[in-house]
């Protein structure tokens, strides 16, 4: 995508503007982001997703045994026969996963990086549905699909924020409006990190939420310093071989805390093992009991293809990949592997085509290194069959 481009998608504005003017800093309201956009899904198929088992789901009810009461999936069938008429929502996660319809939206958000995204969660409402008042620690943008649900958007949030006390949601005990508008299906409001909003639904409505993969300062450092300790032998240790006579043996000197901090830099600075750590851990898929695949070598996989198979993704797998001096990196659902520079346009094959098949792969079919990598895949469940 030409970052200098007018996009549909994002008013008639460049991508380069959004992420200038936009992006994790202010709101920004598109009328028909999508025109004449209709819901690859209705409310029935939305219901039947959360009586699945794999599938990670929430009802919402204002009004139920306690003021804002949730439930978890997975339902029972009569579950929804059970519920008002209004002012209750179902939350379903990761829908992309499940329905590729729904996946081909990302398509229109490729002007951000692929390994930031992490899933399209749809809600239906019944009239007056709402989640409360609340604010996310992500970018989100909200696509309507059916229906029109109203938003209020408000003051900027965070962990001091008053919330009222719930054992499962963080609504905001004070909201101070500041805009507010009503969506109609294709139009989209964008939503930077910890700016309060509040969407109640005027009918019975979708929403497409597009949320952001966003760790928090202490995932990185606890992750990470896991990540690094695999890589670490017990005879590395704090020591003092410089050390001078001190006159109070209770005391701890600044040049304690200066080697310490060289124990640690000498560490945590290491690029490589950041790179390592950061692509597995933003690869890491959401359900990992969906990414698996099947016991075969390189020489049934090449059978397969040039019978005519096709592999595709596994619409639960992640991908990603990067440069490591002359070598390449390729994340893959959580785990990394280190490849020879020459298989850049295979890593970017992989990641980026919807359909692998002999026509495409052939030249990579007779590397030895590139052969390996497709089945390295195929068992790990990253790709897959595309008749399976």
């Amino acid at each position: 995508m030409n970052p200098d481009i007018p996009v549909q998608l994002l008013g008639g504005i460049t991508a380069r503007e959004f992420l200038r003017d936009y992006w994790q800093k202010k709101p920004l309201l598109i009328r028909q982001a999508i025109p004449d956009f209709e819901s690859p899904l209705d409310a029935d198929e939305l219901a039947g997703l959360a009586l699945e088992e794999e599938v990670e789901s929430r009802l919402i009810i204002e009004n139920g045994v306690r003021p804002w009461e949730m439930r978890r999936g997975p339902f029972p069938e009569d579950e929804f026969s059970k519920l008002p008429e209004t002012e209750w929502t179902l939350l379903v996660q990761a829908v992309d996963q499940f329905v590729p319809e729904v996946a081909e939206l990302l398509e229109n958000f490729r002007f951000l990086p692929s390994w930031r995204i992490d899933d399209v969660m749809i809600s239906y409402a019944a009239p007056g549905g709402s989640v409360g008042p609340h604010f996310d620690n992500y970018d989100v943008f909200l696509l309507q699909g059916h229906g029109k649900r109203h938003w209020k958007i408000g003051q900027m949030c965070d962990t001091d924020s008053p919330l009222l006390e719930h054992t499962d949601l963080r609504i905001l005990a004070d909201f101070q409006g500041t805009d507010e508008w009503t969506l109609e299906p294709g139009d989209m409001l964008y939503l930077p990190p910890r700016l309060a909003h509040w969407g109640v639904a005027v009918d019975d409505c979708l929403t497409y939420s597009v949320g952001f993969r966003a760790p928090s300062a202490a995932e990185v450092l606890t992750h990470f310093t896991d990540f690094l300790s695999q890589f670490m032998s017990d005879e590395e240790r704090y020591t003092d071989a410089d050390a001078q006579p001190v006159s109070d043996p209770h005391q701890i000197q600044r040049d304690a805390l200066d080697r310490l901090k060289a124990l640690l830099a000498e560490h945590m600075g290491d690029e490589r093992l950041l790179l390592t750590w950061f692509g597995q851990f933003m690869t890491e898929p959401r359900y990992p009991e969906l990414v698996v695949g099947p016991e075969l070598d390189d020489a049934e996989l090449l059978d397969s293809l040039e019978q005519g198979a096709i592999l595709i993704r596994n619409p639960s797998a992640r991908l990603a990949w990067s440069e490591v001096d002359d070598d390449l990196l390729l994340f893959a659902s959580g785990q990394s592997r280190l490849l020879p520079g020459r298989l850049r346009e295979l890593l970017k094959l992989v990641c980026a085509a919807d359909a692998l098949h002999i026509d495409n792969l052939g030249q990579w079919l007779a590397d030895e290194d590139g052969r390996s990598l497709l089945c390295e895949l195929v068992k790990q469940g990253s790709l897959g069959f595309a008749d399976e």
